[in-house]
This record gives structure tokens, C-alpha cells and sequence, in this order.
């Protein structure tokens, strides 16, 4: 995504009215992980009303972040061709319209059609707000709203599952789960609206062109890769999906020519060949993929409550304020641990999440069938989950894009983003089928808990891995200090 603005783009980052404008982005910066994360606790009650199958319910969480991924890059793209206003309000609209679709939905292949729509529209909304801050404001305000920015994301991931368990608790005007989905109509009335008088239309002076089939080879490969993790186990490995499952590399390595021969013709390509250039900027990428695996924890840990444990959304929504308490208590101790562990910060948060997972699944594994764990070992797992979460995610994203080649931090922002989602689609799918997989076919308090406990070291293993390749990637270059 292509930060760099016109003169007129410069001239309005004096205007009195930019704080204005950015509450606008704000709201387009707060709805999709919001979405991401409140829909975990309504999980159990979207299966019930209509009859979803485990597959469904994890594509439920799978389809939003998987298309949120392919077409970020793309929709920084389209602001900087066609006016950041211009797309934000599109995809701001398109994620009203699909929030309708999944409020009114009669069955999981609607919903998940509509999950599909709010991935592709958060995918046009979100990287407008990044780059039209570096429009809107002059330097020396730039960094305070680069830090607002930032906090919101945080709490949205945050107050999500508490809010949806609230939200399904009090049954506004009988919609059960469906006013998770709802909730989101006047909010984006409210901002489209808003961002009408308010928002200007910045682009960039020069844009670069879309990699139209770049993003095509892209889509396909990833959906190759997810669909068969997803739908596998329920449909007994049918010929057709072991098919696709073989496919994904193929097409992978035909994506990759294809990047490398657009950039020879003077094109730019959707994922740079630069990349394999740097052998530790790659391996802190694919450690990024295994990082955002902790994502099929919410799934997972929302299912074990109210299915094994009997627990209502709400004391579901709370049972997550530890990792909400962790996960902003993290980044405040974080520039003390800097001082402290250097670039060691990233791969410490991976092992105290990891840690978290361990107490967690000790805990499960000590309590009765259908009875609930001792709180005390219970609301430590998950905060430290949190609190490694808060100390991993930001450190582990600037040691990444700080191994990017000159001029390319936009291009590696963007990948890291789009890697965090693939990473949290892929983590539903093998985690969560995992899960269902122990649990089933007996589904029973004994069985969820044993699915609980193959998911949570199934995390852990992962936080393992992106602890070692992170490591890695933010080795100090020859005769550089070693710091983040």
C-alpha cells in the first residue's frame, strides 16, 4: 500500500476538521476485527437455530478471514487508484449490506456467503485509514494518531467477546445471536454519513497498477489449501478435495512465476519476488502463519463453555476479559522488556502464550467431565495468553517489516497483515477440525474437553515454532546492533 500523497492530499492535513475525518476512519479501522472476534461466543447458538455442521461453523470465521487476506493488499491498491474516499465508503457500504445478509440468514451457506461479502468489504474499508493518516496529518501529530489507531485494534479484539455474550444475553427484540450482526447497520449508517461531508478523497500520484491474476492465483490457492482443511474430516477425504489439497502447491508455484515474470516486464506484482532475496524476512513471514493460530483458541475455548460446561454467552463473553486484561497490560511493559530481552520480546510473548496454553490444558484435564476447571489456574491460562499476545503481536510485526529492502516497508506492511489473516483462517481450520474431530461423534462434556486440550497443544506447538523463526528473522545483520 502506497503511503505517499498528492499536493492536495498535503494540503488537507491542515485542516481543522482531520480529527473529524479520522473518527471516521476509526470506525472503518474497528469494525472488521470486531466481527472477527464477536461471532466466537454466538458459535453455539448460530449451530443450534441453524442446524450448522462443525465445517460450517468454522467456516463461519474461515471465510471472513481467509477473503479479508487475499484482497487487503488489493483494496490499499484500489484507494490508491481511485480516491481512498471513494473505496472506503464502498467497502464501508458493502459491509453494511453484508452484515444485513448474515443478521437474516436462514441457513450457514447464506451466512457464510455474507461472511464472504464482510471479508471483501473490510478488505476495502480497513487500509484506507493507514494511508489517508499519513494524507491527513502533519508529522508531528501523525505519530499520536498512528497510536490511537493502533489502540483501537487492540480493543476491538478486546471487548468483542464480552459485547457479543451481552449483546446475545439481553435478546434485543428476540434476535438471539443475529444482533451481533444487526448492531453493525446504524453504526454504518452513521459513518457513511459522516464520511460523505467529512473524509477527503486522497490518492496516491502514482499508483500502482493491479495485479489482477496475481490476486486470482492468490485467492485460488489459498481456497485450495482452506477448503479441504475445513471439509475434509466431515466429508471422509473424498477424492476430489485429497485433489485440491495437492493442487494449492501447484498453483502456488505458478502465482510465484508469474509474480517474478510481472516484475521482470516492469509490472508491479501483488506479492514482490524481492522477497526470496531475504531469507529471514521470509522466515519471519512464516512465522507470522504460525503466530495467528491462537485464533482457533476463541473458537474453541467458546465451544468447550457453552457445549461441555453448560455456560450462558455471557459468563462465556467474560471468561475472556483475562486475555483482554492481559492483552492491553502487554504492550505498556513492553518498551521495559525491550530494555530487558532486546529481540528476544517477540519469541518470550510466543512462549508465555504458550505456557498459558499448557496451565490451561493442565487445568481441563484435572476437572470432572461437564464441571468447570479451578478458576484460578482457569483465568491465568488465559491471561497469560493475552499477555504474551500483547507482547508478541507488535514486536513480532516491527522486526518483520524492519528486515524489508529499501522502499519496500509499504509492500511488507501489507503482507504482514494479510499473512496475520491467512495465519487465522488456516489456525481455524486445522485447530478447529482437530478439535471436532476428538470431540465427535459422541460430542459429549468428556469429548469436548479432550478436543479442548488436542486444540490448546496444538497452539502451543505452533507458538513454538513462530518462537524459533522469529528468532531467526531478528538475528542482528553482520556488524548491526541487536535491537528491535
Amino acid at each position: 500500500m502506497t503511503l505517499s500523497t498528492s499536493a492536495p492530499a498535503a494540503a488537507v492535513a491542515t485542516a481543522p476538521r482531520r480529527w473529524l475525518a479520522f473518527a471516521v476512519l476509526l470506525a472503518g479501522a474497528f469494525l472488521p476485527p470486531l466481527d472477527f472476534f464477536i461471532v466466537n461466543v454466538a458459535l453455539p447458538s448460530i449451530r443450534q437455530d441453524l442446524g450448522a455442521t462443525p465445517a460450517q461453523i468454522e467456516w463461519v470465521i474461515s471465510a471472513y478471514a481467509a477473503t479479508y487476506a487475499v484482497f487487503l493488499i488489493t483494496g490499499g491498491r484500489l484507494g490508491d487508484l481511485f480516491g481512498r474516499r471513494r473505496v472506503f465508503l464502498a467497502g464501508m457500504a458493502g459491509f453494511g449490506l453484508a452484515s444485513l445478509i448474515c443478521g437474516l440468514a436462514a441457513s450457514p451457506s447464506v451466512l457464510i456467503a455474507g461472511r464472504v461479502l464482510q471479508g471483501l468489504s473490510a478488505a476495502a474499508m480497513a487500509p484506507q485509514g493507514l494511508a489517508s493518516i499519513h494524507a491527513l496529518f502533519p508529522e508531528h501529530e501523525r505519530s499520536r494518531a498512528l497510536a490511537v489507531y493502533g489502540a483501537a485494534l487492540g480493543i476491538a479484539a478486546v471487548v468483542a467477546q464480552a459485547l457479543g455474550g451481552v449483546l446475545i444475553a439481553a435478546d434485543v427484540f428476540g434476535l438471539q445471536w443475529r444482533v451481533i450482526f444487526l448492531i453493525n447497520l446504524p453504526i454504518v449508517a452513521l459513518v457513511f454519513l459522516a464520511g460523505i461531508p467529512f473524509l477527503p478523497d486522497t490518492r496516491s500520484p502514482t499508483p500502482a497498477s493491479l495485479d489482477r491474476l496475481g490476486v486470482l492465483l492468490c485467492a485460488l490457492t489459498l481456497g485450495l489449501l482452506v477448503v479441504p482443511l475445513v471439509q475434509g474430516r466431515e466429508l471422509g477425504w473424498p477424492w476430489w478435495l485429497c485433489l485440491m489439497l495437492l493442487g494449492a502447491p501447484l498453483v502456488a508455484v505458478g502465482f510465484w512465476r508469474h509474480e517474478v515474470a510481472l516484475q521482470r516486464r516492469g509490472g508491479t506484482p501483488l506479492l514482490s519476488p524481492q522477497l526470496a532475496r531475504s531469507p529471514r524476512l521470509l522466515a519471519g513471514l512464516v512465522g507470522v502463519l504460525f503466530f495467528y493460530v491462537v485464533s482457533g483458541f476463541f473458537l474453541t475455548f467458546s465451544v468447550y463453555l457453552q457445549d461441555a460446561l453448560g455456560a450462558s454467552p455471557v459468563v462465556t463473553g467474560l471468561m475472556f476479559v483475562p486475555f483482554g486484561v492481559g492483552y492491553v497490560i502487554g504492550p505498556l511493559t513492553t518498551p521495559a522488556a525491550i530494555r530487558w530481552f532486546g529481540r528476544w520480546v517477540p519469541a518470550l510473548g510466543m512462549l508465555l502464550e504458550a505456557l498459558g496454553c499448557l496451565v490451561l490444558s493442565l487445568a481441563v484435564d484435572a476437572a470432572a467431565a461437564g464441571e468447570r476447571p479451578a478458576l484460578v489456574p482457569l483465568i491465568l491460562g488465559v491471561g497469560l495468553l493475552g499477555f504474551g499476545q500483547g507482547w508478541a503481536l507488535p514486536t513480532l510485526i516491527r522486526s518483520v517489516i524492519d528486515r524489508a529492502p529499501a522502499g519496500g516497508s509499504g509492500m511488507v506492511s501489507g503482507l504482514v497483515n494479510s499473512a496475520l489473516q491467512i495465519s487465522a483462517a488456516l489456525g481455524v481450520a486445522v485447530l478447529g477440525g482437530l478439535f471436532y474431530a476428538v470431540a465427535a461423534p459422541a460430542h459429549s462434556p468428556a469429548t469436548l474437553a479432550h478436543g479442548f486440550i488436542a486444540a490448546l497443544l496444538g497452539i502451543a506447538l505452533c507458538l513454538g515454532l513462530s518462537a524459533l523463526l522469529a528468532l531467526y528473522a531478528s538475528a542482528p545483520r553482520s556488524g548491526s546492533a541487536e535491537s528491535l
